[in-house]
């Protein structure tokens, strides 16, 4: 008998569907998961509202979703270790081993890379905003009772901030300026406390996002929704992490570091082209660091999130069943209404 499973599919900008597809009989060496609660990402955002991020186009229907947790409920073939009924995080990365990014260490540069509910191969890699979908023992990570799925889910972003922060090196004792104020930038925001930064200034255009920052702890908060002059008032900085995926927040974080400063870029920034101060790279001798996804920092953030290490369900402002996917992306499109949305099983 064919399974079949309800999945938050995109067909075209603006055009999120709940659709019934039919999955095909287990692979062996795969797992079948129920979904049990998923993120909504900025990426996801992206997505929905242009059917494509940075350089990833949407040409073929996509089911979003690389957030994820849910319940082992067939195993085919093989997963020491994992057992029908275990709760787990899934990694939405599947790395090839074998490429010399990989051989290198750098998984998150693997060249054969399957990353769920992402466009940047055709045919595209289907994600998890699905009732049931598939994955491979090795992207599966047990979690505790007491962990949520709500909670497991996050450990997918707080990957991506841990990385970030380990791609500015030793920040024990500096100054930082996270440019944008949403997950992403709140997540990196606490990494970076926990790797010993000194002091933290959170920057935006969106009032809301911003007392969020503040209430999580952040230093100093910067509106530069009518300029930046009050950002120039508190920089330079030692290291600022560009979140926001803008051309200006590129542009502003390279102006506010001090020379021989560190840039680590975050935000999927626009496909192709885009303006941004190179000179200053030069005459400041700026350090520009890209940061894209995440390797072995998967496993430490659900470890964090076990431990109690970083809380993060202090982000989330709604939760939303699957079913409605598609409302609860709009909601998480709302800077006014929304830091973090999740969507659970029911």
């Amino acid at each position: 008998m064919t399974s079949m499973a309800l999945a938050a599919t995109l067909f075209g900008p603006e055009d999120l569907r709940m659709v019934e597809r039919p999955l095909d009989p287990l692979g062996s060496g795969m797992v079948r998961i129920r979904f049990g609660a998923g993120g909504i990402c900025g990426s996801d955002l992206h997505y929905y509202r242009h059917a494509r991020t940075g350089d990833f186009v949407v040409t073929s229907p996509l089911v979003l979703g690389h957030e994820i947790a849910g319940e082992v409920v067939e195993i085919s073939g093989s997963a020491p270790g994992l057992k029908t009924g275990d709760r787990v995080a899934v990694n939405p990365s599947r790395w090839c081993g074998h490429c010399t990014p990989c051989r290198e260490g750098r998984l998150n540069l693997c060249e054969n890379i399957f990353f769920m509910g992402s466009a940047s191969k055709t045919p595209h890699m289907q994600g998890g905003f699905s009732s049931l979908f598939d994955a491979i023992p090795a992207q599966c990570v047990k979690i505790p009772d007491h962990v949520s799925y709500q909670a497991a889910a996050l450990a997918e972003p707080l990957a991506v901030c841990l990385h970030a922060v380990a791609r500015a090196g030793d920040i024990n004792g500096k100054r930082a300026v996270l440019f944008g104020s949403g997950p992403i930038g709140l997540l990196t925001m606490l990494a970076a406390r926990r790797a010993g930064i000194a002091e933290t200034t959170v920057v935006d255009i969106a009032a809301v996002p911003l007392a969020f920052a503040t209430r999580l702890g952040a230093n100093h908060v910067v509106d530069i929704s009518n300029g930046d002059e009050a950002l120039k008032a508190v920089a330079p900085y030692d290291v600022a992490f560009e979140v926001s995926g803008t051309a200006a927040g590129l542009a502003s974080a390279i102006g506010a570091v001090r020379r021989g400063g560190i840039v680590v870029q975050i935000g999927n920034l626009p496909g192709g082209q885009i303006p941004a101060p190179a000179n200053a790279v030069m005459a400041k001798e700026i350090d520009l660091r890209g940061s894209f996804r995440f390797g072995p920092e998967f496993m430490t953030a659900v470890e964090l999130i076990a431990s109690g290490g970083v809380d993060v369900l202090s982000l989330v402002t709604a939760e939303r069943p699957l079913s409605v996917a598609p409302d609860a992306v709009r909601l998480a499109l709302d800077r006014s209404q929304s830091v973090k949305v999740v969507l659970t099983a029911h």
